[in-house]
């Protein structure tokens, strides 16, 4: 049997390695101010910590205003008309700001699925290529072999 190696897949895989990177930081670059901005208020509205300081602030705004003295209460119950035009307005901010922060991070998981999806592509071939030299040096073995049980 005849050595069947043939390097030139081999050496096009090792030619064509490309590295796939799509990190947030790269793809960050290529956004505006506005969408930076968007995207910290994104993520800052989505922690423990924002939503303990807005029920801090709740709790705290209706507790003074039920039972601090009379005289020092600025929005008296049971109406809260103060704390509800600035909770609105909290959220009429903050709402437009996050659904554009969501869409920048379905463009963010967008661009993982495909890394994602090349990285696939490109590890087949290699698997394909590593096995095609296995199965070649399977049979250069089995051949080296059958050539010393002949001696």
């Amino acid at each position: 049997m005849e050595y069947k190696h043939n390097p030139l897949p081999l050496s096009e895989l090792k030619q064509n390695r490309v590295q796939v990177k799509v990190t947030r930081k790269e793809a960050e670059v290529f956004f505006s101010t506005l969408e930076r901005f968007a995207l910290i208020v994104t993520r800052a509205v989505g922690t423990m910590g924002f939503f303990f300081i807005l029920t801090f602030w709740t709790v705290g705004w209706l507790l003074w205003n039920l039972w601090a003295p009379i005289e020092l209460r600025f929005d008296p119950a049971p109406a809260f008309v103060i704390w509800l035009f600035a909770s609105n307005v909290i959220q009429l901010i903050l709402l437009p700001l996050v659904m554009v922060g969501q869409n920048l991070e379905g463009k963010f998981a967008e661009q993982r699925a495909q890394a994602d999806y090349e990285i696939n592509k490109k590890s087949e071939q290699e698997v394909e290529v590593i096995i095609a030299h296995l199965e070649n040096q399977n049979e250069l073995l089995l051949e080296l072999a059958r050539k010393i049980d002949r001696k």
